[in-house]
């Protein structure tokens, strides 16, 4: 959007203005890829349909990476496809080019291709008196050793290019925020070095990059300075963030603890948080940084996706419940009263009865905060679909199992939204009620934009009338299964 809008293009939501129509697209699992499917077929249908208003269609994203010539071939109102790593190609695409803009100044992304070493800088926080934060030019050993074992292959997917993406938009590359005026975004890497056997981003979004530490809180400071208040840092895994650049402190990885730290401290910032973790990633270093800034949101999403072992060993991700439960208990004691947010996948190829109950077992001991569970989907590309077919989930039996755990997860949360009443927090005011408009609603620290539950206001106190995106201090009068409510004081 900010490349077309630099360009000249004016931007409009409304697809019967359009003489342009530009459809992004997901290609993660199913439902994502046929959400996109349709939305490209209905485009397709009001190009066609609209007086010749719309010139031109266009597909974005994912689902070109993974057919790219099926969509040109069968949809031919499809005008063309713009990959997740030829986002300059958006502007030839769409028949505009970069307007007063020089020569040296006409691409906006910054192409990776090497990265050039950076000078040693002294760490600056007390705590770190006599430790240097060292910068060198590196790779992710895990990444290289994935490209050796084929991890990024789409021998198998008829039109992909061979090359992967390898772009990273900076802070100088044009952009247009959606979110509401006092929350935004920042991705801080792109791609996934993982092997996870139910996952194609690797194959869809490269091999793990990091932006550079600089670019990032030049965004957060340029946000800020729009009226920003909570920036989210958003990647494939963001605990890797800096691996690959070499951040380290004492020889150990340090570059997410090291970012937050710059980050935490940018004066007009209220609320910071991350997504996503890995597990075996989030270090004493990094909760301890959350500990420490008042600023960063005492919450943790780390998705887990099962608790058998075995399970997870077919799902290459490694662990156990014992593990995991040693890792929340140490969240705990480092972050008080931290929350924590996780995600399952049940029905995995061969997951037994045995395995699900040790699962529910450990949700039950768990007690996450917010808790989100996914039915298996069995992507071609992934190492998961060429498993034995014998140890296929029926469809029926997965949706049953998802079922059965959100009901535990719901009443884990009610007893834990009981816990808020009495409190007061910071509640972030979005507006009317999703549900009512007899309601308003919001969001504390504790909730990431748009996945978790809601504050609904009832009670405006002192207040005539509230303004969506400033921040309340209010109370919490009553809970249910995910939403709380509460009253204005001030």
């Amino acid at each position: 959007m900010g490349l077309l809008d630099r360009a000249g293009g004016q931007l409009t939501a409304r697809a019967e203005d359009a003489e342009i129509l530009v459809v992004n697209t997901c290609s993660f699992i199913d439902s994502a890829k046929q959400e996109s499917v349709n939305a490209i077929l209905e485009m397709a249908q009001h190009k066609r349909e609209n007086g010749g208003k719309a010139r031109r269609l266009i597909v974005a994203g994912c689902l070109v990476e993974r057919y790219r010539d099926e969509i040109q071939r069968n949809i031919p109102e499809v005008d063309a496809v713009v990959g997740t790593g030829e986002l300059e190609a958006i502007l030839e695409a769409a028949g505009l080019t970069v307007v007063d803009a020089p020569a040296e100044e006409k691409s906006p992304f910054n192409i990776l291709v090497s990265r050039a070493a950076s000078a040693v800088h002294q760490h600056s926080h007390p705590s770190e008196v006599g430790t240097q934060l060292e910068i060198a030019q590196s790779s992710r050993a895990e990444g290289d050793l994935r490209e050796r074992q084929g991890r990024f292959s789409r021998a198998q997917w008829k039109g992909a290019t061979a090359a992967l993406p390898e772009y990273l938009y900076s802070d100088e590359t044009p952009r247009i925020r959606t979110t509401p005026r006092s929350s935004a975004y920042i991705k801080i890497a792109e791609g996934c070095d993982h092997p996870c056997s139910f996952c194609i981003i690797p194959q869809l979004r490269g091999k793990f990059r990091s932006r550079r530490l600089e670019s990032i809180v030049a965004e957060a400071e340029r946000l800020i300075a729009q009226g920003v208040r909570e920036i989210t840092l958003i990647g494939q895994d963001t605990t890797c963030y800096g691996e690959d650049l070499g951040l380290r402190i004492n020889g150990e990885p340090a570059g997410l603890a090291t970012l937050l730290d710059a980050v935490a401290v940018l004066p007009g910032l209220k609320w910071l948080r991350f997504l996503y973790a890995y597990p075996n990633k989030v270090t004493t270093r990094l909760l301890e940084t959350i500990a420490r800034h008042e600023t960063i949101a005492k919450y943790l999403d780390v998705p887990l996706q099962h608790a058998s072992p075995s399970v997870l060993k077919r799902m290459k991700r490694g662990g156990t419940a014992e593990v995991f439960l040693r890792l929340i208990e140490k969240a705990r004691a480092i972050v008080p009263r931290i929350v924590l947010r996780s995600t399952f996948i049940v029905g995995f190829p061969g997951e037994t009865d045995a395995d699900f109950n040790e699962l529910c077992e450990f949700v039950a001991a768990a007690k996450i905060d917010w808790l989100g569970v996914f039915c298996y989907s069995d992507e071609e590309g992934a190492a998961a679909f060429g498993l034995d077919a014998a140890l296929k989930v029926p469809k029926r039996t997965i949706e049953a199992r998802r079922r059965r755990l959100m009901k535990l997860q719901q009443k884990i949360s009610a007893r834990a939204k009981a816990a808020w009443v009495g409190r007061e927090v910071d509640v972030l005011v979005e507006g009317e009620s999703d549900e009512t408009e007899l309601l308003w609603q919001g969001r504390t620290a504790l909730h990431a934009p748009e996945i978790d539950g809601k504050v609904l206001i009832n009670d405006f106190g002192p207040h005539e009338a509230l303004v969506p995106g400033t921040f309340y201090r209010a109370e919490i009068t009553e809970s249910h299964e995910y939403d709380v409510v509460a009253r204005i004081i001030e």
